[in-house]
């Protein structure tokens, strides 16, 4: 605010001048509306702050197999040194399985057979450890942190198949979807098939990258016509 000095009969008194950048009027002293907030540019298409990786199975029924396995064989070793710490005789299946393995050498074939299928056994549980299963989930863009989606392969091959079949010329199509790749199957009773296949490869390329997947998965078209092979 300024305020200016007058000379002549009002002398003595100030007069308020308005300052540049302040309106005049009755909304002169009221404050503007604050800037808006640069949060920031906004996320990507391609990526963003959630975590895009696959989703991991809880893999309940193997590991409710293991535990109960090694439950049943745990329980009866132990049942069976506890009986004979209190004086009675070791169970049959006990001595037996002593003797077996005290007896039949390395190289026979039920101790192949047997280390054979323990192998298997523990590189099946290392194979379920190390991969994360759920394989008809796939991951979803995520733009928050906490926040994952997934989209079932059968609920993504429906939305391209319900496309592709609005393409002009199509009579019917097979959509599959995997990880990677969607593989789609049309046939074309009316148009050239070239034409139906540039159209249908214009229509779900915008589908797939409308899912919201974090991977786009790369098409693969086919048109053939009624009755042919292709």
């Amino acid at each position: 605010m300024s305020e200016l000095r007058g000379t002549g009969p009002s002398e003595g008194t100030t007069q308020r001048l308005p300052v540049v950048g302040e309106g005049s009027g009755p909304q002169a002293d009221r404050p503007g509306p604050a800037p808006p907030a640069d949060d920031g540019p906004p996320p990507e298409p391609g990526g963003g702050a959630g975590r895009d990786g696959r989703f991991w199975s809880a893999r309940r029924v193997p590991a409710g197999l293991v535990a109960l396995l090694l439950l049943i064989v745990a329980s009866a070793f132990l049942y069976d040194i506890a009986a004979v710490r209190a004086g009675r005789p070791a169970m049959r299946w006990r001595r037996e399985l002593t003797r077996q393995l005290a007896e039949r050498p390395l190289d026979d074939v039920w101790v192949l057979a047997g280390a054979g299928t323990a192998a298997a056994l523990g590189l099946w549980l290392l194979v379920l450890a190390a991969t994360p299963g759920l394989r008809n989930v796939l991951p979803m863009r995520c733009a928050h942190a906490d926040v994952r989606a997934g989209l079932h392969r059968d609920a993504a091959a429906a939305v391209l198949r319900d496309r592709a079949v609005e393409v002009p010329g199509v009579r019917s199509a097979r959509v599959r979807v995997r990880r990677r790749t969607a593989d789609v199957r049309a046939v074309s009773h009316f148009r050239d098939p070239d034409d139906v296949r540039a159209d249908l490869d214009a229509v779900l390329t915008d589908a797939a990258h409308g899912l919201g997947l974090a991977r786009t998965p790369a098409l693969s078209v086919r048109v053939r016509r009624p009755g042919g092979k292709g």
